[in-house]
């Protein structure tokens, strides 16, 4: 019944609609509409009588006879429309038949007008002129909240807030702010970077070896080459081979793409902020990693302004033994499978020593890590990009910066031997099996550009979604990301 309801509204718009065209008003005219003020600018700097122009989005409409109220919503808030029939006694068809009956929230118009305040002493613009700009031919969720902060018929089901975004932006205030707060975040660390010297660079998308991390790719054909393609995983060999070419401090958003599953902090299509440095090692990194998150906390969240003062470090193997109660850094492979079925570790046969302590880590470790806290010295057999520890054998220099229980950075010391790491991307490529495998290939310029030599460099990846996450404090990366992937519906 209610879907029924919803149709005939939506038939109703349509008739409006025709009406619309019929007496001349163009519901959708194309000039130009100049606006000067808007709803926080209004009651920030009020005056009575003072000339205004603004437009919003129809969202109540009161019906009295020879007044009428609307209230329209703009990019800051809410302001209050007073129509009287006296402004339009010449029209009087106008004020009748279009702005009492023609007119529904949802409508976007623009009002020309003066400041005053009504009895009840609420700012209003006093409406000289109206324009339609754009018929809204669908009901809006009306949201209603009694005296007692209950809230009804909300815009609240997570399919369709995530389906329909540009409706969730309109009703759900709250949801607009979240992704006001990524814009500005992205933009201070931009800002914060590009004055440092860091230079912001673009990397391809589509790519002919999918390189620089494990993970299924998304696979595409290019016609004119002839050529197999890969959405890209990840910049970073891109990135390194700048470093090669001279460029010192480099960084890009990228947008990257794996053909994997989506839960709370996976999404197909996601945005990373890859980061390399000259000369520098994982040590520096990760005091660059506080302070950049602190710096960024300081401006942005109150949520974890106390949380992320202090950054814990633990090694991996410390991590495993906190967590687990098992001691495996020295642990051959044998035994280590053998601890995973101890301890209720969901693994494959076909896995080997890295996979298995990557598995354990996951599953039992990674989630109880709630304060920020740097997770070191991965062993080698994880870290194919990463230079072997300089104290401690079978390590690498890599860290993972892990709050919530969430992997927020991945940062190492940059492999840059050459014979090293073609050895590592071969034996690499032995660990996975063949379904995998089919789809990892070597990327022979990239070894032919470490031969030309690569300063010694740091890097790090932070998972710009899950950063949003964290300072805006949601637990699911679609309330991130304005256009989560979903399922098809048909």
């Amino acid at each position: 019944m209610r879907n029924l309801r919803i149709y005939d509204q939506n038939l109703l718009r349509i008739k409006k609609l025709k009406k619309l065209n019929q007496i001349n008003i163009n519901p959708y005219p194309s000039e130009e509409y100049p606006i000067n003020s808007n709803s926080k600018q209004i009651i920030n700097n009020y005056k009575n009588n003072k000339n205004v122009i603004v437009a919003g989005r129809i969202i109540r409409i009161r019906i009295m006879g020879k007044a009428s109220f609307l209230e329209i919503k703009d990019k800051e808030g809410f302001i209050q429309i007073y129509i009287s029939i006296n402004n339009f006694y010449t029209e009087k068809n106008i004020y009748h038949l279009f702005l009492k009956k023609l007119l529904d929230i949802g409508d976007i118009i623009w009002v020309k007008g003066y400041l005053f305040k009504t009895k009840k002493h609420k700012i209003s613009v006093y409406a000289k002129k109206i324009n339609l700009l754009s018929k809204c031919l669908h009901t809006l969720p009306n949201v209603k909240t009694d005296k007692s902060g209950n809230t009804f018929d909300s815009f609240s089901n997570n399919e369709k807030r995530h389906r329909m975004k540009y409706v969730d932006l309109i009703v759900n205030d709250e949801i607009k702010n979240v992704f006001l707060t990524r814009i500005k975040i992205i933009s201070f660390i931009r800002n914060y970077l590009n004055k440092r010297n860091y230079l912001e660079v673009e990397t391809p998308i589509l790519q002919a070896i999918p390189g620089g991390a494990i993970a299924r790719p998304f696979i595409t054909y290019h016609n004119t080459l002839k050529s197999t393609f890969y959405l890209r995983i990840s910049n970073e060999l891109y990135l390194k081979k700048l470093l090669v070419g001279g460029l010192e401090k480099v960084y890009e958003f990228s947008r990257n793409f794996r053909n994997e599953g989506i839960d709370k902090t996976h999404n197909p299509e996601f945005t990373i902020l890859e980061l390399y440095v000259a000369y520098k090692d994982y040590y520096w990194m990760m005091k660059f990693t506080s302070k950049f998150l602190q710096k960024i906390v300081l401006n942005f969240s109150k949520v974890v302004k106390h949380f992320i003062s202090q950054f814990k470090q633990i090694t991996f193997f410390e991590a495993i033994k906190i967590y687990t109660g098992f001691d495996l850094s020295n642990l051959i492979e044998k035994e280590i499978r053998k601890i995973c079925k101890e301890i209720n570790v969901k693994i494959d046969n076909k896995m080997k020593k890295g996979q298995l302590l990557d598995q354990i880590f996951s599953q039992k470790c990674e989630k109880q890590i709630i304060k920020p806290t740097f997770i070191s010295d991965f062993p080698i057999e994880m870290s194919p990009l990463a230079k072997k520890h300089r104290f401690k054998n079978g390590l690498s220099e890599r860290y993972e910066l892990i709050i919530h229980g969430v992997e927020i950075a991945n940062s190492y010391s940059e492999l840059n031997d050459p014979i090293d790491q073609l050895k590592r991307f071969k034996r690499q490529i032995k660990l996975y099996n063949k379904l995998e495998s089919e789809n990892m290939l070597i990327d022979k310029d990239f070894i032919i550009s470490l031969e030309y030599g690569m300063p010694p460099c740091t890097g790090i990846g932070f998972g710009i979604d899950r950063l949003i996450m964290l300072f805006t404090n949601q637990i699911n990366i679609q309330e991130v990301l304005f256009f989560p992937q979903m399922r098809l519906k048909y």
